[in-house]
């Protein structure tokens, strides 16, 4: 009898275990900073930040070196995400405007929020929509049971106040209501609210997408890490204060995931919406794209290539870097197989990274991805890159005539400061090609009469 009493002992001691008695589908939370640039964490290469828990949280996971946000700019680049489609396919070519509901995600389209929620998932927005302002184009009509955060693209975060373009208007609201908390730092209220539907549903599956808008501007840092960057010169270091209060409200968060003992039933999606930004009101930049080019509303390298990071302790490789090719768009599917979900039928144009997480062997899924931002263009084709009327925000070199279509190879340069076009024009013939295939084949699309 010893035999079989040993046995049900194990058994007890297996079902006792937190992260095996839980035989469900894991949680998921999804990390989307704002604005932050392409090196700007000590794992990617900066040297003047402090950013331990999203550098902790690539040791306890695997992080990419070539992750594209699919557009250089806010609006685009979320639908992206939330869909699995190019932005211009989700119909949100461009940034999404208050006054104009034409701009806004249109329902139709299926969400990651509303894939998991039809899965049983908990589902929840907190901090930054910036995808619709009618009833159905709000986070509560596109998959999520809660919501908390702002709806348009920016806001003072203690006023609440968004700014830009005025009238000033109040931007503040929770499950699609106006509500007022003057004088509260809002990422300490991101904070809460994201640790509140954490413990709420602890027991269940769920999904938080954690839309932060920083380091975004307004750059308004905690005053004790203002003070820690006071030795860097303006704008470097307010972008960096920033930086590192989000650093540390993302690791209250995780902090959070740790003490209810369900680390090891969540899988931690991290990256940045696009590149750093060199607008006026964050001081003409701040933040750092190291070697690339470009910054947000740029289709060079440092407007696209932001920092990605995947971790699933126990379940996926960890303190791993992988340097195959990814995309915003590549996350839906990605989540939808590691959680054993099948998508809609909807067409998506992301595709799943599991076998590139889980082998640097494996080849990226993507031979071909495009971009486009108004008159900008981009084609990439294995290291092969193709920009047809070129912007560079970081105003790292000039623009010439000569340089309406720009091709580079980014693993030779991907500083991109040569263009290569001239040299070779049959490469650059072929990409059109591509640009205008894929071109005609959204266009019914963006018109608001596509798939």
């Amino acid at each position: 009898m010893t035999a079989p009493r040993n046995i049900f002992l194990i058994l007890v001691m297996l079902l006792m275990h937190p992260a095996l008695s839980q035989q469900r589908q894991p949680n998921v939370v999804i990390i989307f900073t704002d604005d932050q640039g392409s090196i700007d964490m000590n794992c990617y290469g900066a040297t003047d930040l402090i950013t331990p828990n999203m550098d902790a949280l690539a040791r306890r996971g695997v992080r990419f070196t070539q992750f594209y946000a699919a557009s250089p700019v806010c609006s685009p680049s979320r639908a992206a995400l939330l869909t699995g489609k190019v932005p211009q396919r989700a119909n949100v070519p461009d940034l999404v405007r208050p006054a104009d509901r034409h701009t806004d995600m249109p329902a139709r389209h299926i969400t990651l929020a509303e894939m998991l929620k039809e899965a049983g998932y908990a589902t929840a927005l907190v901090g930054k929509w910036h995808l619709g302002h009618a009833p159905e184009t709000m986070p509560n009509g596109q998959g999520f049971d809660y919501s908390f955060g702002h709806l348009g693209g920016c806001i003072d975060n203690y006023s609440h106040y968004f700014y830009w373009n005025g009238p000033n208007r109040h931007d503040l609201v929770r499950n699609g209501k106006e509500v007022w908390h003057p004088g509260e730092f809002f990422p300490d209220m991101m904070v809460r609210e994201a640790n509140n539907f954490i413990e709420q549903n602890r027991n269940k599956p769920f999904f938080l997408y954690w839309a932060i808008n920083t380091p975004h501007y307004p750059l308004q840092a905690e005053p004790r890490w203002l003070e820690r960057y006071a030795h860097l010169s303006s704008p470097r270091k307010e972008y960096a204060a920033f930086v590192s209060t989000t650093d540390e409200k993302i690791g209250q968060v995780l902090a959070k995931l740790e003490e209810l003992k369900i680390q090891e039933n969540t899988i931690v999606i991290f990256m940045s919406d696009h590149g750093h930004s060199t607008e006026e009101r964050t001081f003409g930049g701040g933040g750092n794209a190291g070697p690339y080019r470009g910054a947000k509303f740029s289709l060079f390298e440092g407007g696209i290539r932001v920092p990605a990071i995947i971790s699933w302790p126990g379940q996926l490789p960890q303190n791993q870097v992988r340097h195959q090719m990814g995309i915003g768009t590549d996350w839906l599917p990605t989540v939808a197989e590691l959680c054993s979900i099948k998508p809609s039928g909807q067409v998506i144009d992301g595709k799943s990274l599991v076998k590139v997480i889980r082998s640097e062997k494996e080849k990226s899924p993507h031979q071909v991805f495009h971009w486009q931002l108004k008159e900008q263009w981009a084609v990439r084709e294995g290291d092969w890159k193709l920009i047809g009327n070129p912007r560079d925000t970081s105003n790292k070199g000039k623009i010439t005539d000569e340089d309406q279509f720009f091709l580079t190879n980014v693993a030779r340069d991907p500083s991109e400061m040569r263009n290569l076009a001239g040299e070779n024009p049959q490469i650059v013939e072929r990409m059109r090609q591509l640009h205008t295939v894929w071109e005609k084949e959204l266009s019914q699309v963006q018109a608001g009469a596509g798939k």
